[in-house]
C-alpha cells in the first residue's frame, strides 16, 4: 500500500519503482529520477542524504548523480548492484508505503531533503515534461568511462523459424548454429532513440527483381520489431569473460525496444556481413528502465533447449519472464489505434543469462550502459508475430487494422505503439510505452 495515488491500471504501482532521466519546461538540465505513478522522485538531491543510504552504502558516492543512469551505473562498482536495490528498497521504506510513522505525505517528504516533481498525468507527450534516453549510448559517454555499446540478439525460436521458412524453405529453416549459441549483431547504437521520437523512412540500395540490378530510393517494406533489452549494471574487464553463474549480476533493467527494419534494404544488403543500414536508421526504447528485483517474481521456467548447450551457457536459475507484449499501429484517418500482435516475453529460446554470457566468452568487455536486446519476439500462434514481416507472411496477406484499413508494411504517417506488463496479485508491473511515428523519406540530391 501507497499514500501516493495508484491507478489499478497503472505501470508503476509501489512495486515498480523503475529509473529515468527527465526534463521540464522549468528546468532543462537532466536528472535522474524513480518514477512513482504520476509523480517523479527527481534523485539528484535525496538519493545521497544519509536516511536513504543508511548502512547499505558503504561510500558516500552521489550513485544518482549526473545526466544520464549509465555514468551513474559504473561510479560504485562491485557493489553497484547492492546499491541500486537499496535505492529501490530505501525509497519504498522512508515514506511512499503505508503506515509510516516518518514520512505520511508528500509535504512531509518535501521537508525531509527529497527533492519533489510533481507532474500530472502518464503520457508521455505531456507539454510538463520531456523523457530522455535512460542510458547514452555512443559518444556522449566516452568522456566517462569509453564508448557503450548496442548488441541484438536473434533468439526467438518461433521468429528464427518463420524468417528461415520464408526465405529457406521448411527443410532449412534453422541455419546450423542457431540451437547452438545466441546468435547476435553489433547494432549502431548512435541511434538509439527515446520513446516519442520519430522515425525517417530511410531510403538505400535494394533488388525488388533479382533478374535486374539494384534500384536507389526510399524503403518500401517498413517493418517493426517487437523487442526488450536489458542494461548492462557493472562491466567486465577486456579479456575476462563474465561466468554464466555470475552473469545475472550484471544485469541492471529491462526496457521495451522497437527495432526498425527496413526489409528490401536488408534483403539485397545483408550478404555475407548481416544488417547494416536495414538496420541502424533507428531503434526505439521505453524511457523508464525497470530493474530486475521487480521482474524476478514472474520468472518462469526456462524453455527445454535440445540439443542441451554448452557448459559456458548452462544454467538452471529460471530468467525467462512472464511479460505480456503487445504492439498497435495507428495510421492516418484511424481514430484509435489498433492491436495487430499480442506476444509473451515468455517465449524466448535462449534467455538474457546466456546471451550475456556468451557476448563476453571471448574477452569482450562489456560497460556500464551497454544495451543488449532479445531480437524479435514471436509466439506459436499468429496474432502473437512480432513482425510485419510474419504477420503479413512477407506481404502475401493483409494486417487488418478495422473499419476498411489494412496493412502488410508501414506507411508514412503510421505511429507503433508497443506497450508491456507483468500481471500480479492485484497490480502491475509496466513499462510505460515504446512510441514512434513515421516520417517520409528525404532523399539527398
Amino acid at each position: 500500500m501507497s499514500f501516493v495515488p495508484v491507478a489499478a491500471d497503472s505501470d508503476f504501482p509501489i512495486h515498480n519503482l523503475p529509473y529515468g532521466v527527465f526534463s521540464t519546461k522549468s528546468n532543462a538540465s537532466r536528472a535522474n529520477s524513480i518514477i512513482v505513478t504520476d509523480e517523479f522522485l527527481k534523485c539528484t538531491i535525496f538519493l545521497p542524504t544519509p536516511q536513504l543510504l543508511g548502512c547499505f552504502l558503504p561510500t558516500r558516492h552521489h550513485v544518482m548523480t549526473g545526466s544520464s543512469l549509465s555514468q551513474n551505473r559504473g561510479l560504485v562498482w562491485p557493489l553497484v548492484t547492492r546499491s541500486w536495490t537499496s535505492v529501490s528498497l530505501r525509497t519504498s521504506s522512508l515514506g511512499l508505503s503505508s503506515p509510516n510513522t516518518r514520512m505520511s505525505s508528500i509535504s512531509q517528504l518535501s521537508t525531509a531533503s527529497w527533492a519533489w516533481v510533481r507532474l500530472p498525468g502518464r503520457r508521455q507527450e505531456d507539454s510538463c515534461r520531456t523523457c530522455c534516453l535512460p542510458a547514452k549510448p555512443g559518444s556522449e559517454m566516452t568522456r566517462s568511462f569509453g564508448s557503450s555499446d548496442y548488441t541484438d540478439f536473434y533468439s526467438s525460436w518461433q521468429h528464427a523459424t518463420n524468417v528461415g521458412i520464408m526465405f529457406r524453405g521448411k527443410e532449412n529453416a534453422l541455419v546450423p548454429n542457431w540451437l547452438h549459441l545466441p546468435v547476435g549483431y553489433h547494432g549502431r547504437a548512435s541511434s538509439v532513440v527515446v520513446s516519442g521520437t520519430p522515425i525517417r523512412r530511410p531510403v538505400g540500395q535494394m533488388r525488388p527483381d533479382d533478374s535486374k540490378p539494384p534500384v536507389y530510393g526510399a524503403c518500401k517494406l517498413l517493418d517493426i520489431e517487437l523487442e526488450m533489452a536489458f542494461f548492462v549494471g557493472p562491466g567486465n574487464k577486456f579479456g575476462e569473460p563474465i561466468p554464466i553463474s555470475k552473469a545475472h549480476e550484471h544485469i541492471f533493467g529491462m526496457v521495451l525496444m522497437n527495432d526498425w527494419s527496413a526489409r528490401d534494404i536488408q534483403k539485397w544488403e545483408y550478404v555475407p556481413l548481416g544488417p547494416f543500414l536495414g538496420k541502424s536508421f533507428g531503434t526505439t526504447i521505453s524511457p523508464w528502465v525497470v530493474p530486475m528485483d521487480a521482474l524476478m517474481p514472474f520468472a518462469v521456467p526456462n524453455l527445454e533447449q535440445d540439443p542441451r548447450p554448452l557448459p559456458y551457457l548452462r544454467h538452471d536459475q529460471p530468467y525467462t519472464f512472464d511479460i505480456n507484449l503487445s504492439v498497435a499501429l495507428k495510421g492516418e484517418g484511424m481514430s484509435q489505434p489498433a492491436t495487430i500482435c499480442r506476444s509473451n516475453f515468455k517465449h524466448m529460446y535462449w534467455t538474457m543469462l546466456q546471451q550475456l554470457a556468451h557476448h563476453s566468452v571471448n574477452g569482450c568487455n562489456l560497460r556500464p550502459g551497454d544495451l543488449l536486446a532479445s531480437g524479435t519476439i514471436s509466439g506459436p500462434e499468429p496474432e502473437s508475430f512480432g513482425s510485419m514481416l510474419e504477420l503479413s507472411w512477407k506481404g502475401t496477406k493483409v494486417i487488418e487494422l478495422g473499419n476498411g484499413h489494412t496493412r502488410t508494411f508501414l506507411l508514412d504517417g503510421d505511429e507503433v505503439i508497443i506497450t508491456g506488463h507483468c500481471q500480479g496479485d492485484g497490480y502491475r508491473i509496466g513499462f510505460g510505452q515504446c512510441a514512434g511515428k513515421v516520417l517520409p523519406a528525404v532523399l539527398p540530391v
